[in-house]
């Protein structure tokens, strides 16, 4: 045995001797775990501990049972049937689909959302009449129906699900990527919105529908005050998804997609006021002054507090990504991460988590985005794109089957009743609160953009969830509550849903229009927000154009050497600016497959920053130095339009009078500078694209016309733009000026143009 032993091991080869001492340990094994009694076990359900255990443990030890012998060894026949009964022809296949059935149902609900919205998409005809919204909750109804058909319990969009996995990815990627300047010039006019209407929405709604109950009949009689407030704040606050879904695809302009999205982002904290409140409140005997007050001051509390949540977790992953450039995979889950956790902290104290998620986002972008790569940055955009349309897929099929899975009790007046007052409250909130705030915005909003904030307050899975909580010990009238705002919310949905688009296009409302920003653009919004500044420190007024410039003053000396990683911090405005719009052209580039298209004009940061190379040990950037400066003036010099002097419009007769124009041959801009003067002359000065060295004479007529010589060489020491003769008179010295004006300074080495006095 010894002897074939080693005769194995010389000529084995070092791949198969592992594997074969595996094998041989096994074999060797075979016979003590017979001896010891151990047999496996028959099937998978015995391992998981359904068979009763036949030896003694001590501690990860077996100990095998003391030896018999065969005659005296017990014979269990309970236990040998039993294995005979399940024993399989093959012993490792079979059916466990209580194992897998929670991620297998989630992920065919996941495929069965995605396929919903290739197949919406892929006819044309349907998306441009029908939003997504209205179509998933249909599917949702179908699937509903089928399963309710065979015999099944559909499945229902249970709240905790709801508010802790669908709708944070929703509220995350609106705020990571909210339009933060609309949105803070606008803040006013959405507070006033959120606040105020939702306030009045709640409260109107909920006194008239007490009303309707006093004289609805007796099966509403004893729904009391209480009740109907709680109903009231649950229906009145316009939901995001739904307002998402919808205005995303009508395009609406800018200012009313802030005003209607902003609105239903915070309205969020005087829903959770109201809603635990009055939820309180149906528990007391007696509510008096103090509860109001309190209740009152609770709003401040959820709100700020939930802002405050939000911001300490913004600048904790901002401050995390500073440590990351050696772990780029781990860049996204940051973000992730600790979004979600400021969401979950302020639900835990029932504070605002919409409003948490929103700070967070908005306060840890801009830092974030400074430390991590690109490849990272894209990372989070798309996959917050992906993660926030499944959840909102899901939502809107799950309100559908919800609807059919539910139990249902149905009023005629208490639901229609319910709708009226809903459009009513809408419609007269957003008109009052309208003629308020034009007295103090300089956009005033027109009446077709009062129209569209009215009418598309819409109702969303955020009110079904509420309703769905409501206890029924507390409330027994919570199944005609959720009846009515399923109600509501489809009515909104299909409805207003449907027919907003082409209302909009019959108002001819502006839309939104996709234009990427210029360095132009930039630079003249930071000139006009510079401009704005001063005239109010002029004036003495402190407006916001003055806090925004001490907010930003203080960002860039304390908060971003803290934050901001490297040189990153000390970046100046313009360059960061437009070494994001190079990276972000290189990435197109890529994506689109036209690396052989890039145009020579583009600088390599791009490149730099798709490949990128090691920096030097030490990189220290000062202040602005002078390299700084050149690459800023060539920014401004590849990127704005050149100075162009329009003149005023001339005829031949006042022609006459004009001093003979000469050209340089030498100079490469001179043709450029005269053609500007074409364009005014309308044809009776000379085409000076061909070469500039041939004269020609265009105008043949004897009451004076252009002529144009060439120019003989300047003495040194003269002025070789404009130097004005002793008779020239002073109009026609302005003319001459007009037509020397260079524009910008060339580059060095380069000709500079000039168009001197007449000969």
């Amino acid at each position: 045995m010894l002897l074939l032993w080693s005769g194995i091991c010389r000529r084995a080869p070092p791949r198969i001797f592992p594997s074969f001492l595996v094998a041989v340990a096994l074999v060797g094994l075979l016979p003590v775990l017979r001896s010891h009694g151990l047999q496996p076990s028959p099937t998978a359900s015995t391992i998981r501990g359904s068979e009763p255990p036949r030896e003694r443990s001590i501690g990860d030890v077996t100990t095998a049972p003391p030896e018999l012998a065969p005659e005296s060894r017990p014979v269990n026949h309970s236990v040998t049937e039993h294995s005979m009964k399940t024993r399989k022809a093959f012993p490792v296949l079979g059916i466990d689909y209580t194992h897998v059935r929670t991620p297998f149902e989630i992920s065919l609900w996941i495929l069965l959302a995605c396929l919903m919205k290739i197949g919406f998409h892929v006819i044309p005809t349907i998306s441009s009449i029908v939003p997504e919204s209205c179509l998933l909750i249909v599917v949702g109804l179908l699937v509903g129906g089928l399963i309710k058909g065979v015999g099944e319990t559909p499945p229902f969009l249970q709240s905790d699900v709801f508010f802790l996995f669908l709708l944070p990815p929703i509220i995350l990627d609106a705020g990571y990527f909210l339009p933060l300047r609309q949105f803070t010039e606008n803040l006013g006019t959405i507070l006033i919105f959120a606040v105020v209407g939702t306030l009045w929405n709640a409260f109107f709604l909920g006194g008239l529908m007490y009303a309707v109950c006093l004289v609805g009949g007796e099966q509403i009689n004893n729904i009391g005050l209480l009740d109907n407030l709680l109903f009231g704040s649950i229906i009145s606050a316009v939901d995001p998804v739904a307002v998402l879904a919808v205005f995303e695809e009508i395009h609406i302009n800018e200012l009313l997609h802030i005003l209607v999205f902003g609105e239903s982002l915070l309205n969020d904290a005087v829903t959770v006021v109201l809603y635990h409140l009055f939820e309180e409140f149906a528990n007391y005997d007696r509510v008096g002054i103090v509860d109001i007050v309190l209740g009152f001051l609770s709003f401040f509390v959820v709100s700020l507090g939930g802002v405050f949540v939000g911001v300490v977790y913004g600048v904790i992953a901002a401050f995390t990504s500073r440590f990351t450039a050696h772990i780029r995979v781990i860049e996204p889950l940051f973000v992730f991460l600790y979004s979600y956790m400021a969401y979950l902290s302020a639900e835990l104290f029932h504070l605002s988590g919409i409003m948490a998620l929103i700070a967070s986002g908005v306060v840890m972008r801009p830092y974030v985005e400074a430390n991590i790569s690109h490849k990272s940055h894209t990372t989070i955009k798309y996959f917050l794109k992906m993660w926030s349309s499944v959840s909102e897929t899901l939502i809107f099929i799950f309100l559908g089957v919800s609807t059919v899975a539910g139990s249902h009790h149905w009023n005629w007046t208490f639901v229609i009743s319910t709708l009226l007052f809903c459009l009513i409250a809408r419609v007269l909130g957003v008109l009052g609160l309208t003629w308020f705030i034009n007295k103090f915005r300089i956009v005033k909003l027109t009446p077709k953009d009062q129209f569209i904030i009215a009418y598309g307050g819409l109702r969303g899975a955020i009110a079904f969830s509420l309703g769905y909580l409501l206890d029924k010990k507390h409330f027994p009238m919570c199944d005609l509550f959720l009846t009515a705002i399923i109600t509501v919310i489809f009515f909104t949905v299909f409805v207003q849903g449907m027919t907003i688009r082409p209302l909009v296009d019959l108002l001819a409302v502006k839309k939104k229009q996709e234009t990427k920003r210029s360095i132009n653009e930039e630079i003249h919004t930071q000139f006009l927000d510079h401009l704005l500044t001063g005239i109010e420190d002029i004036c003495g007024h402190y407006g916001h154009h003055h806090w925004k410039d001490k907010l930003n003053r203080f960002n860039k000396k304390y908060v971003k050497k803290c934050l901001i990683a490297g040189e990153r911090s000390k970046e100046p405005q313009l360059i960061a600016f437009y070494h994001k719009m190079e990276m972000k052209q290189a990435i197109e580039l890529v994506e689109s497959g036209g690396m052989g298209k890039i145009p020579s004009a583009v600088s390599t940061v791009s490149m730099q920053n798709i490949h990128p190379k090691s920096l030097p040990a030490e990189r220290i950037l000062p202040a602005l130095s002078k390299d700084k400066e050149e690459e800023i003036r060539k920014i401004l010099r590849n990127n704005l339009q050149k100075t162009r002097q329009r003149l005023r419009s001339y005829n031949r007769h006042t022609l006459a009078d004009l001093p003979v124009i000469t050209i340089d041959p030498a100079s490469p801009q001179s043709p450029e500078s005269v053609d500007l003067v074409n364009e005014e002359l309308k044809g009776k000065v000379l085409g000076l694209n061909r070469d500039p060295a041939r004269v020609v004479e265009e105008d043949e007529e004897d009451d004076g016309g252009i002529v144009m010589r060439t120019k003989e060489p300047s003495s040194p020491g003269t002025d070789d733009v404009f130097t004005p003769g002793p008779n020239d008179s002073p109009s026609s010295q302005r003319i001459q000026r007009c037509l020397s004006d260079p524009g910008p300074h060339p580059e060095p080495g380069e000709g500079e143009p000039f168009i001197p006095k007449g000969q």
